[in-house]
């Protein structure tokens, strides 16, 4: 079986970005927690509000933070399995895709971390959730179903070529 279709390699590669972007959150927070308590960020009067912009950065950071860690967490509570043939797309589920150009895509149908992108098997897999429009329109199709994606004016339809 390549790669590209070795469901444990996925899972862990998305688990890495996570972990990843838990560690970039984390440093990102506790940077702007330094910069808020600096004692050159005191507020000399009423018009100096850099040590409170600094304050607001630091609290989305810790927000930014804790999503992250959840969506490590959602990740690491799913246990990578391949899907049958017949099975209808689910969580965990690896998703070959193309559009009416048949241009071909791999997502990876994720309970968190919508628009996370790696790489496995030397083809891109982008992650979506079920509520992204996308994912929603996915979510219970079987291989050869199409699905009709409406955005905005547009209306794209999507095949799907196989379930994984």
């Amino acid at each position: 079986m390549p790669d590209l279709f070795d469901k444990k390699l996925i899972h862990e590669a998305i688990i890495d970005a996570l972990k990843n972007l838990v560690e970039n959150a984390k440093s990102a927070m506790l940077l702007a927690y330094e910069t808020a308590t600096h004692e050159e960020n005191i507020a000399e009067n009423k018009y100096d509000t850099l040590g409170l912009e600094a304050a607001y950065l630091a609290q989305g950071q810790a927000r930014r933070l804790a999503e992250c860690e959840a969506d490590l967490a959602a990740f690491q509570n799913i246990a990578p399995r391949p899907f049958e043939t017949g099975e209808a797309v689910a969580i965990g589920a690896l998703v070959h895709i193309e559009d009416e150009d048949g241009n071909g895509q791999y997502l990876f149908l994720g309970p968190a971390a919508g628009g996370l992108k790696i790489v496995s098997g030397g083809c891109d897999i982008v992650v979506v959730t079920p509520s992204a429009p996308l994912g929603k329109a996915l979510l219970n199709t079987g291989a050869g179903d199409t699905v009709t994606l409406h955005l905005a004016a547009t209306q794209k339809q999507y095949e799907v070529v196989a379930i994984y």
